[in-house]
């Protein structure tokens, strides 16, 4: 059975697990361990992580990597969340872990955040046919996500973490800062809850995190309730009042709770009730998952993804939320997305792409038009830096990066390095863009009057042309008076001649 190891290194404690996957790609937990490594404190105080911080992060990896090989994993991911992606040394910091146990690690951003959360949620509990909301309070961030019928349609992600306002409540001003910063994530939550939700109603809330964990353990050991994987409204507020009324000594003692975990249970819990509140929910529930976990269930994703993108489902409701939000034309973003796929498909042995590229190509296509709610006037360049500055949940910066200048170049000018965001692009991006945006512009002129005439196509390749037969209703005249005229493209990054038959 293959052996999976995903490592978390959070603003408050460095975690791992390992795990075996059966022929039914269940997972059996063969270690989950946790370093009480604060990267927070010196990145929400200073900027960076000290000397003596990293001294503590590159033991626990080396650990970590002793453990991994005992158990023989021949697959590990370690990523780093909100601490690492604000230190101003946080290239030096994967440097230094990197030596100290061979692991390299991954700096990830909200969004990727929240999708890995998402997987190890939805393993546990079922959302489809719900609009849910996930809140996860680590220590530097807390990421609020909505969730309709088991995707993703939004999330977004508040620096109100549980150690960055403990630093707030620090002297004779902490108290004063700590609630208005409390206010105005409240007034923003609220402001973004009834922007995504509208009149939908919230018929579950998950709440995940380690001071979520601890909150369903205080809510079985003070409350004397008999779960630890459910939490009250009533009975939060109940526990906010407790905890708030006990010194950090007191709580440690009377409460059983660890030091890296008495401290910040306040700010956390006052987070969650306040986003409790604004969402209108009377329980949370605690599945006691979270992102090591969705790793772990990415990785097998991954191992065992087959034709078919792991991340397809996720990535399209994101893009399509996106492109509604900017009111585009849906039936001519999927006619073209359809047409675009069967060009790639149809011409694999020219392009040589894979299913990462089909993915890209599919989204580039759907949104190719979005510039159009700032201007029609230039339009193409306003998709692009629009599809460069907002996430679409389940790309990477870079692969975000290849769909805003592939939807880039559907009209207009041929790629160029003189142009700012494709020079930025390395070589081999700036090929799989050149490939991809040459199919988008056919596919794009297939549409041209957005009538979605035409209903299929065929290709046949007998070099040097390519001939490219158009099924659907009428003559199609337009459409293939349309494709010789954008086929340029097609043609110099193919080298092959487009011939449009009857």
């Amino acid at each position: 059975m293959p052996v999976l190891a995903a490592i978390d290194a959070g603003s408050n404690a460095i975690r791992c697990i390992v795990a075996n996957v059966d022929a039914d790609r269940r997972l059996t937990i063969l270690e989950n361990i946790r370093e009480p490594v604060r990267l927070g404190t010196d990145v929400f105080t200073r900027g960076s992580i000290s000397e003596e911080t990293l001294e503590r992060a590159t033991d626990a990896f080396a650990g970590f990597q002793q453990i991994i090989v005992r158990h023989g994993a021949r697959w590990t991911r370690a990523v780093a969340t909100s601490a690492v992606r604000e230190a101003l040394n946080r290239d030096l910091f994967a440097d230094r872990v990197g030596q100290a146990s061979g692991i390299e690690i991954s700096v990830i951003g909200p969004e990727e955040e929240a999708r890995l959360i998402h997987l190890a949620v939805a393993e546990q509990i079922r959302l489809d046919k719900k609009n849910s909301i996930l809140v996860d309070i680590g220590g530097g961030s807390t990421e609020v996500t909505l969730v309709s019928d088991g995707n993703i349609i939004s999330t977004e992600s508040y620096r109100m973490g549980a150690v960055r306002l403990m630093q707030l409540l620090e002297g004779k001003k902490g108290e004063r800062h700590f609630h208005q910063m409390v206010r105005e994530y409240v007034d923003a939550t609220e402001r973004r809850l009834k922007k995504e939700i509208g009149k939908r109603r919230v018929d579950l809330c998950v709440g995940t995190g380690g001071n979520i964990e601890t909150l369903g353990f205080l809510r079985r050991e003070i409350l004397g309730k008999d779960r630890d994987s459910v939490l009250m409204k009533d009975e939060l507020d109940e526990l906010v009042k407790r905890l708030s009324g006990h010194t950090f000594e007191e709580r440690v003692r009377e409460y059983g709770l660890r030091p890296d975990r008495a401290d910040v249970i306040v700010p956390a819990s006052i987070i969650l009730q306040n986003i409790v509140r604004h969402a209108g929910v009377d329980e949370i529930l605690i599945p006691r998952v979270g992102l090591k976990e969705g790793l772990l269930l990415d990785m097998i994703d991954e191992l065992y993804g087959g034709e078919r993108h792991p991340h397809r489902d996720q990535v399209l409701t994101s893009a399509l939320e996106l492109g509604r939000k900017f009111e585009f034309d849906e039936q001519h973003a999927a006619t073209v997305s359809r047409l675009a796929l069967q060009l790639f498909d149809e011409t694999r042995g020219l392009h040589g792409l894979g299913l990462e590229q089909r993915l890209l190509l599919e989204v580039a296509a759907l949104l190719h038009d979005i510039g159009t709610f700032v201007n029609v006037h230039a339009h193409h360049k306003h998709t692009q830096y629009l599809l460069s500055a907002i996430p679409i949940v389940g790309l990477t910066q870079s692969q975000q990066e290849i769909v805003a200048n592939v939807a880039r170049y559907h009209r207009k000018s041929f790629p160029k390095t003189q142009h700012e965001a494709y020079g930025a692009l390395t070589g081999k991006e700036r090929v799989i863009v050149s490939k991809l945006g040459a199919i988008l512009r056919l596919a794009d002129a297939m549409d041209t009057e957005h009538g979605a005439k035409v209903e299929t196509l065929s290709v046949e390749y007998k070099k040097p042309k390519l001939f490219l037969q158009l099924k659907g209703d009428g003559d199609l005249l337009l459409e293939k008076w349309a494709l010789s005229r954008k086929a340029g493209m097609f043609e110099d990054v193919f080298s092959v001649q487009v011939v449009t038959e009857d």
